[in-house]
């Protein structure tokens, strides 16, 4: 055993930021070390919405980690982004995405990718829309 900065016996090997902080978890510990989210490779960018898919199946029988039920959590009340999940849920945006990607497989969430900037329409077409609009 060893003593820390406060004073109190902490075991070899366990590291703590502060008293506020807590114990230091690894991400890899949090996804089983993985770096990719599941079988199907999807990529959740940052602002990738997602919502709780309500034809889920139950979460109760489901060996779920605490940082899932989290995410599951944070996207029962609403739809988010990954980034917010991320802020939300306190944890790393690459952890956030592996733990998606369980979810998205398990069925429990949806994701809404948004549309790549190349298939918006032409600004200039929508200043003519709304300069027809407004001439009416």
């Amino acid at each position: 055993m060893t003593e820390h900065m406060t004073g109190t016996p902490r075991e070899l090997g366990s590291q703590w930021y502060d008293n506020e902080a807590g114990p230091l978890v690894r991400p890899y510990a949090m996804t089983g070390g993985r770096t990719k989210p599941g079988p199907t490779g999807v990529r959740f960018d940052l602002i990738a919405l997602v919502t709780l898919d309500p034809g889920a199946p139950s979460t109760e029988g489901m060996a779920l980690g605490p940082e899932h039920r989290a995410l599951i959590g944070l996207c029962r009340t609403e739809t988010q982004s990954v980034a917010e999940l991320s802020a939300g849920a306190d944890l790393p945006v690459g952890v956030v995405r592996v733990l998606l990607g369980d979810l998205l497989e398990l069925g429990c969430v949806t994701v809404s990718r948004p549309v790549p900037p190349a298939q918006l329409p032409d600004e200039r077409i929508l200043r003519e829309v709304i300069e027809g609009l407004r001439a009416l």
